[in-house]
């Protein structure tokens, strides 16, 4: 009887994890769906596209910067306090400042609003991750973190959807009271992480530095494996489209060829995210990790080196690259949570999960360059790709247990 009821605490925590960071994809989109009507709106005129593009850039960089120290920040305070009291606060937050956009009378202030929104759905990808791999059973716990992993890019498919419901831009931005009302309910009735609880006294005693000893190794070993793939999947992802549109021939619009491109590297990637977990099952992380980067980096030269003007079979091309891009997603977010103990999981965790991304956010301005150098979209992307064998060389050196958790209750 006990344990049918600690199963359905935990469907019950997952399932609120889950919706939080599904909200969490469609809070991050959500501003860039309605930027060419809110913008000219908060202004009281008509803006050109160049003041359009400049402010539009001013709130991602908020918001991402947000997002960065959030992840690094909420981590910290997570190992501190548990894991519930930080998750909530941080669906809170992002639920809280989504709602107050619906106010805002200024682009200062929604700038203000948008980095602190930034900064609870770093958290709460962060911290639900952690949660969820210290309550869920050891034995279908990769297939979890996989299906919680794809919630976010739901959550930006679901962001299309708003728009198309929502005519008025400051009405979309009542969804905020969801994350607010189900901060609440998580608060009120989904109980501690016990392995936390068992680590308590540890934390007690003072927080273990993350550069000290094992961990040290272990934090680069992440970093460098989530960085990596970050960079390379990013770099493909901003300038995909802009590749596509360069083997098209001129004056052809590309509209179609471009849209499904983007559409089935976003249905690839979901679909991966859920394969994820049962590959990890079936082969362990760290197995299913190099599997996962050395597809990578073959879809990419298949994609890149193959094609040199438009043709159906890069659909199938792309359905490929982006399935793998689905699974490294969901298989990291089950690796680098098992590579620290509890009492420094979330702090960690948030460090490989955020250094990466500020590397990624500078990785990325140099594709422009990058085409000059090389020839070409195509070649520029390729470089790109390199990353994925970085991640493979790093994963491939670790021939260390993949959990640190038994250890660290003992």
């Amino acid at each position: 009887m006990e344990n049918h009821s600690l199963k359905n605490t935990n469907v019950g925590a997952f399932a609120l994890c889950m919706l939080s960071y599904l909200l969490a994809g469609t809070v991050s989109t959500l501003m860039s769906t309605y930027l060419p009507v809110a913008i000219p709106e908060i202004l009281g005129k008509t803006v050109d596209e160049a003041k359009l593009g400049q402010i539009g850039a001013y709130l991602s960089t908020a918001f991402l910067v947000g997002w960065m120290l959030g992840g690094l920040c909420l981590g910290v305070i997570g190992d501190k306090i548990g894991r519930i009291k930080t998750l909530a606060f941080a669906i809170f937050l992002y639920g809280f400042f989504t709602l107050l956009t619906v106010f805002v009378g200024n682009w200062e202030t929604l700038l203000f609003y948008r980095f602190l929104a930034g900064v609870g759905v770093g958290g709460v990808l962060l911290i639900s991750t952690v949660y969820i791999s210290e309550i869920w059973p050891e034995n279908s716990r990769p297939i979890a973190l996989g299906i919680l992993a794809v919630s976010f890019p739901i959550g930006i498919v679901l962001t299309g959807s708003i728009g198309v419901l929502f005519a008025y831009w400051r009405s979309a931005f009542w969804l905020g009271f969801i994350p607010m009302f189900l901060a609440v309910v998580l608060l009120l009735f989904i109980p501690e992480s016990e392995q936390w609880h068992q680590a308590k006294p540890k934390l007690m005693g003072g927080t273990e530095s993350i550069f000290s000893g094992t961990y040290k190794r272990r934090i680069v070993l992440g970093s460098v494996i989530f960085g990596s793939v970050l960079i390379g999947l990013w770099a493909i992802f901003s300038w995909f489209p802009t590749w596509i549109q360069s083997l098209l021939g001129k004056g052809v619009d590309g509209q179609q060829e471009r849209g499904l491109s983007m559409m089935l590297l976003g249905l690839g990637g979901i679909a991966g995210g859920v394969v994820s977990g049962f590959l990890i099952k079936k082969l362990g992380s760290r197995n299913t990790l190099m599997l996962t980067f050395a597809g990578c980096f073959v879809a990419c030269c298949l994609l890149f080196l193959t094609n040199t003007r438009f043709s159906p079979i890069i659909y199938f091309e792309t359905a490929l690259l982006s399935l793998f891009f689905g699974i490294s997603q969901g298989a990291l977010s089950s690796y680098i949570p098992e590579l620290f103990p509890i009492n420094i999981r979330a702090t960690a965790t948030g460090f490989c999960f955020n250094i990466g991304r500020f590397f990624t956010a500078t990785a990325v301005f140099f594709v422009g360059s990058l085409v000059t150098f090389f020839g070409g979209f195509g070649n520029a992307l390729l470089s790109f790709s390199l990353t994925f064998l970085l991640a493979l060389l790093v994963a491939f050196s670790n021939r260390e247990p993949e959990s640190l958790t038994a250890s660290t209750l003992k």
